[in-house]
């Protein structure tokens, strides 16, 4: 069973698009309530909530991740940058796991994969801070075998492989696409073989989840704009039931 993680930023993009300059985040005419909606994931299914605090709140809000966290009844996954404002924020929320990724101010979403290799020191001294807090970590990695060497060796017990090449390629010629799905199954294969858990994130939709659902030693996906685009029509409750069983067909 591949685990679903769902990330509900992108409610909180739908509400900043209105109400970014309110003194609130919820209630009033405040809404939608990222919330309420991670709560309907989990009645769906879901095994876990990933929520992205970004260093320009471009969606999810302090307050946003705090609610979250008391109200969850699985687990909450933080996504953040290698900062100190970051790592501060994290040890006073504690999530239950934490994500280190990249983090450009003109991204609309999280692009490429950390550098493990140049960053080694200070990705180091993160995760130790929040391992020493109970915190489990995750590194957001293209699936380089260098960087996923690096990875077992600073010591983070899991990796999420950077999907978002192999989506790009995925409607293109079948060279690209079957060149970036052997990337991720020998970063895959590489990871486990170095004791990490291997989880994956980005661009993975309706349709491409079917072959990347074959990916050895899968763990978790990470999974949110294809499954808040899906709500639109379904309501979430049914695009988290309907990923989960394209995810792992027949169980």
């Amino acid at each position: 069973m591949i685990l679903l993680g769902v990330n509900v930023d992108h409610c909180a993009t739908l509400r900043q698009a209105r109400y970014r300059t309110h003194e609130r985040t919820v209630g009033g005419p405040v809404e939608p309530d990222s919330v309420v909606l991670a709560q309907l994931c989990e009645r769906a299914g879901a095994d876990g909530i990933t929520v992205h605090l970004r260093e320009d709140r471009r969606h999810i809000q302090d307050e946003d991740v705090r609610r979250v966290r008391s109200a969850l009844s699985t687990r909450l996954n933080l996504e953040m940058a290698c900062t100190p404002a970051m790592v501060a924020f994290a040890l006073d929320v504690l999530p239950d796991s934490a994500c280190l990724v990249p983090e450009s101010r003109e991204e609309v979403t999280t692009e490429g994969g950390l550098d493990l290799v140049g960053n080694a020191d200070r990705v180091r001294s993160v995760i130790h801070s929040l391992q020493e807090a109970g915190i489990l970590v995750s590194l957001f990695i293209d699936p380089d075998l260098r960087q996923i060497e690096m990875a077992a060796a600073l010591g983070a017990p899991w990796i999420e492989l950077h999907t978002g090449a192999y989506a790009n390629a995925y409607h293109g010629p079948s060279g690209p696409r079957r060149a970036e799905f052997d990337r991720l199954q020998a970063g895959a294969e590489r990871a486990h073989a170095l004791g990490l858990i291997v989880n994956a994130g980005h661009g993975i939709n309706y349709v491409n989840v079917a072959e990347l659902r074959t990916l050895p030693h899968l763990h978790e996906f990470n999974i949110g704009h294809s499954i808040i685009s899906r709500a639109l029509f379904t309501g979430i409750e049914e695009a988290v039931t309907e990923m989960k069983r394209r995810m792992n067909p027949g169980t």
